[in-house]
């Protein structure tokens, strides 16, 4: 895939809603990465990412639809997501670790399906702890067992 489409996309997508960012595009596979930087970053990224998820879902299926091809886009903006990653699984190893030490169980707050499945991994290889969804969207928690 010729990654010059995507990128006059995005840069018109932007221009429209009068938004200026700067974006580095690459494509690693199979997915397209699309960093962007941008004065309106929190604004672009809204209330838990939200906004964020939005722009992205709304990306991918324009440009799905130009380029009449399967595509997975992966949209950052001012490296939110990677910041979350790192924050979930530091809050992961750390409430394991007190889990572990007072062996009893700890509750996470409601997490989205995504940030669940960053912690489960985050935890999956530990032998003195485990760890179990429950309850329904979008109230649906981590607890995490002393094993």
């Amino acid at each position: 895939m010729d990654i010059k489409i995507p990128e006059e996309i995005i840069k018109i997508f932007f221009e429209k809603m009068e938004c200026p960012v700067s974006a580095e595009i690459s494509l690693k596979e199979g997915v397209l990465n699309i960093d962007l930087k941008s004065e309106e970053a929190r604004l672009l990224i809204g209330q838990n990412g939200q906004t964020l998820a939005d722009l992205q879902h709304l990306l991918a299926k324009i440009i799905k639809k130009t380029l009449k091809e399967e595509i997975f886009l992966d949209l950052d903006i001012e490296d939110y997501k990677k910041r979350k990653i790192d924050y979930l699984k530091d809050v992961a190893r750390t409430t394991a670790d007190e889990v572990a030490l007072s062996k009893k169980e700890k509750l996470l707050p409601p997490l989205s399906a995504f940030d669940r499945r960053i912690v489960h991994m985050e935890l999956a290889n530990r032998i003195d702890i485990k760890t179990e969804s429950v309850g329904e969207d979008p109230e649906r928690r981590i607890v995490i067992k002393p094993a």
